[in-house]
């Protein structure tokens, strides 16, 4: 496979952020997103799916949060779908179940090229600091819009918010790692009956 990296810079009147990928990397995260809850989140995915990000992210943070998070994943989306490219040669699907301590999730994905997002998750808490916890959806639902991925995540069980989260961007991070990686049986054949994804 060709080097499996992107770049995308995403500006709106609201935010300003550039996320660098490298799905061959390891696990590295540097970050500079103004929301520090998700800046440990995001963490947990580059670590545990051994990818390299580089985000960097000015939003309207004297509003709220809502708008940085959501187009970080709207970015991150489509950095992921640059970098995976045409998916010959990849496993296409990842599950993992994370625990931590009382805590335990569930994350299956799936680079099926159809976007969409199931997620169940009810959090014991509103917020986690200061980080409001609906923002979860609207993170991940911009990041399997626009990484054309169906992304199923379930918070089986748990009592304490944080680590419910921790949980789910750790499933997600190494279900993401099987999914990308390069099967040896697949080489350079499409992962789909009907030659295309």
């Amino acid at each position: 496979m060709s080097e499996r990296t992107a770049k995308v810079t995403r500006n709106t009147r609201e935010t300003q952020i550039t996320v660098g990928i490298d799905l061959d990397g390891q696990g590295n995260l540097t970050c500079d997103t103004g929301v520090p809850f998700l800046e440990h989140m995001l963490d947990q995915v580059a670590r545990h799916g051994l990818i390299d990000l580089d985000i960097d992210a000015q939003g309207d943070l004297q509003i709220d949060d809502h708008h940085t998070v959501e187009d970080i994943g709207i970015t991150l989306g489509q950095a992921l779908d640059e970098a995976v490219g045409d998916k010959r040669g990849i496993y296409r699907y990842g599950h993992a179940y994370v625990p931590l301590d009382e805590a335990l999730s569930r994350v299956v994905i799936d680079f099926s090229g159809r976007p969409g997002l199931v997620m169940n998750a009810e959090f014991t808490s509103a917020a986690i600091g200061r980080f409001d916890t609906q923002l979860f959806q609207e993170f991940f639902q911009g990041l399997a819009n626009h990484a054309r991925i169906t992304l199923h995540i379930d918070n089986l069980k748990g009592s304490n918010a944080h680590h419910q989260a921790e949980t789910i961007f750790k499933a997600f991070g190494r279900a993401l790692r099987v999914a990308i990686d390069n099967d040896p049986r697949m080489t350079g054949q499409m992962p789909s009956t009907k030659g295309s994804l």
